[in-house]
């Protein structure tokens, strides 16, 4: 366009040079009125482009490269302009509100294919975070966290509270009645009672020998031993099935005294709660639980990570089936369709009241920044061809005024 506009430009110099040359008379006179002022009109719309973008011909003629030497002026005004007429909180609000998201959100959702483009980004990134956290610093890192965390956990508080809330539901006396099962079914075996026999054959020959030894002229002092262990067994046996069929036996009521002063310790005893959570500390410091706690996150992340790289994954499955729920219930119930409108657009006048000016001014910043040729360039470019187009209107209808001011002039001298 600045080709044709300059080749029309030096074409009405040419006509004016020719009609000159041929005595401007008669037809060529004519043609000097409409290439003169084409000339005139083609030279002065020049003048006017090329002053918008930089000084003509080089020269520093004032209220020209008016772009360059406006650029912080237009930065401010483009960046208000952006500001009032696309971040006012108002404007935006008012289209989300005709926007409705939940409705268009349910909408996206119920369609599975969409569906897709959320699941498969979600699960690439996934594996890269999983692979992120397989590094060795990482790890540690993760190590160190939680066991600073354990740490700083009181373990007597926590404890005293888990023994208070057990106590009043009751739950302590299923597990004294877990114990005294397992006790009684362990006294109950042949070989606890063949055990007994034989600690009590060899504590008696150890501490009365010449009386065990006329004893077992007169019978078998092992016979005796079995005979006794298998008494003193079924006693035990049927003492716990006694402390077990007896909510108010004296076994239990010890079990209840002894689990309230256990709280009541961890409550109130500072040295004994300065021992348990000492005990604590050593244990979670420990190179074996350290070790356990790696293992335990080394085998969760395999786990999750095989899980996210079958196309049958559990994982991304129910990810599908939640997002597909969403979609279905925000279509059929209002409530919660509104309640997240009403959540997107609280948010969004947040956002928007909180990042505007900043927008605003990093809008006004950039453009300040950028060179004065880069900025002319692109301007040059987004309009430079309608501003060409001004440049060969001028051309031509400067000769179209020229024609008829000269046709003016003749009819008034005639």
């Amino acid at each position: 366009m600045k080709l044709v506009a300059l080749g029309c430009l030096l074409l009405s110099l040419a006509g004016l040079g020719l009609s000159l040359v041929m005595g401007a008379r008669g037809p060529w006179a004519w043609l000097k009125a409409f290439c003169e002022a084409a000339a005139i009109g083609g030279l002065a719309d020049w003048f006017a482009v090329v002053a918008l973008f930089r000084h003509p011909l080089g020269l520093p003629i004032p209220h020209t490269a008016l772009i360059p030497q406006g650029k912080h002026r237009i930065a401010d005004s483009l960046a208000g302009f952006v500001r009032d007429n696309f971040l006012h909180p108002e404007v935006l609000l008012r289209k989300l509100e005709i926007l409705d998201p939940a409705a268009r959100l349910g909408d996206w959702l119920r369609v599975p294919a969409n569906l897709a483009q959320v699941t498969g980004p979600v699960r690439s990134m996934a594996i890269e975070a999983l692979s992120l956290f397989n590094e060795q610093a990482v790890r540690r890192a993760l190590g160190e966290f939680l066991v600073a965390r354990a740490l700083s956990w009181n373990a007597t508080v926590t404890a005293a509270s888990v023994l208070d809330l057990m106590t009043k539901a009751g739950r302590h006396q299923d597990v004294l009645d877990g114990a005294l099962s397992k006790l009684r079914d362990y006294l109950a075996t042949p070989e606890v009672r063949a055990l007994v026999a034989s600690r009590l054959v060899k504590f008696s020959r150890a501490q009365w020998p010449k009386a065990t030894s006329l004893v077992d002229t007169i019978a078998n002092v092992d016979k005796m031993a079995d005979s006794l262990s298998d008494k003193l067994a079924l006693q035990l046996v049927e003492e716990v099935q006694t402390a077990l069929s007896q909510p108010d036996h004296a076994v239990r009521r010890q079990f209840d005294g002894w689990i309230v002063e256990f709280i009541e310790r961890l409550r109130q005893d500072p040295d004994f709660a300065r021992d348990v959570n000492a005990m604590k500390d050593r244990i979670v410091q420990s190179d074996d639980v350290r070790a356990y706690l790696d293992g335990v996150w080394t085998e969760v992340r395999a786990t999750i990570e095989r899980d996210l790289r079958r196309d049958d994954s559990v994982l991304i499955r129910h990810l599908d089936q939640s997002l597909a729920s969403l979609g279905d219930r925000l279509g059929r119930d209002p409530g919660l369709a509104q309640a997240i409108n009403e959540h997107v657009l609280s948010s969004a006048a947040r956002m928007v009241g909180g990042m505007r000016e900043g927008i605003t001014h990093h809008i006004a910043t950039t453009v300040k920044a950028w060179d004065d040729r880069s900025l002319v360039r692109q301007i040059e470019l987004s309009v430079g061809r309608d501003l060409q187009y001004i440049r060969l209107n001028g051309t031509l209808v400067g000769g179209v005024i020229g024609l008829v001011l000269y046709g003016v002039t003749v009819w008034m001298a005639a």
